[in-house]
């Protein structure tokens, strides 16, 4: 009982600073959850970058943020050994990396290069510089933004490294009425600097632990197995979702289910999920798909699919 309030007391804190959005809140959550990373993608000012900060002071992580920058060297970001006149030897430094949260801020403007300096991190959680491993903060986590508009002097990023992220979300169009309230909590207020802790990363660490103990019934497994294998039939694609994809689709699946405290997951979870989880893992047939064809094709998927029906929590 004490761990579900936990959970509730970091989505209703973070919602003192986002206002409106809290099915992104919810699913950024069920990421740090089940210790995936998050790509953020929509356009400058929606709130992104704060909601980022939210959650970590939320939780009281340490938090590092890169501006991601074409003359950024992956050594901005792993960290470097320097020399030391005192002692006659190199020192490492650690880059900002070193961390809990890393938002990497407009990270296709950085060359493929630096990109490629976060996929040790982001897949072995370590750093290997001058041939000694170091093993970074647990939990770790990338929170990566880009803008869906401006593509000049940026970098798209490669399949390879989509596919280390858990999910892609974007932060949605804002209503008009939304849009009053935040204007009039900001009106006199700084909702982020008055935000406090609520949780520890001990917490986020035993929520990590339920997350395996979350059952899912054979014919559920079977309704994401059967998800995944469409998208690789599908003829608008050349390849649908890997192995690795279908992994991030169960645990995403787990840790949704912990999130909305409980210990079982539904057809919903996997509906709700199979969006930002799957969708950035394709490879189209024909050229590239926008945020929104990638979410058309999935959706059309889910309409083909047949929902099981049964009693999940028996």
């Amino acid at each position: 009982m004490i761990m579900e309030q936990r959970v509730s007391d970091i989505l209703e804190n973070a919602k003192k600073v986002i206002i409106g959005k809290d099915e992104v809140i919810e699913l950024v959550l069920t990421c740090i959850v089940a210790g995936g990373h998050v790509l953020l993608e929509d356009l400058p000012g929606s709130g992104k970058t704060m909601l980022v900060k939210s959650l970590a002071r939320s939780i009281d992580a340490s938090f590092s943020r890169i501006q991601m920058t074409p003359d950024l060297l992956p050594s901005d970001i792993t960290g470097l050994s320097i020399y030391d006149r005192k002692t006659d030897d190199f020192v490492f430094h650690p880059g900002p990396v070193f961390t809990n949260l890393l938002l990497a801020d407009e990270i296709n403007r950085a060359t493929p290069r630096t990109q490629a300096a976060l996929l040790e991190c982001m897949e072995e959680k370590q750093v290997t510089n001058d041939g000694v491993t170091r093993t970074l903060a647990e939990p770790f986590m990338v929170f990566a933004t880009q803008n869906p508009v401006e593509t000049a002097g940026t970098y798209p990023l490669p399949e390879a490294q989509l596919d280390r992220f858990l999910m892609k979300l974007s932060m949605g169009k804002t209503e008009r009425e939304q849009e009053r309230q935040i204007l009039e909590r900001y009106r006199d207020q700084t909702p982020l600097e008055d935000l406090k802790a609520v949780a520890t990363i001990d917490t986020i660490l035993e929520l990590r632990a339920k997350v395996q103990q979350v059952t899912i019934h054979p014919e559920l497994m079977n309704y994401l197995q059967d998800i995944c294998i469409a998208t690789r039939n599908s003829k608008d694609l050349e390849a649908g979702v890997s192995i690795r994809g279908s992994l991030a689709f169960l645990r995403a699946a787990q840790a949704h289910a912990v999130v909305m405290d409980r210990t079982y997951v539904t057809p919903e979870d996997i509906k709700l999920l199979a969006v930002p989880v799957l969708a950035h893992r394709f490879i189209p047939a024909g050229g590239y798909l926008t945020g929104k064809e990638e979410a058309d094709i999935m959706h059309r998927i889910l309409t083909e699919v047949p929902v099981p029906t049964e009693n999940w929590n028996s």
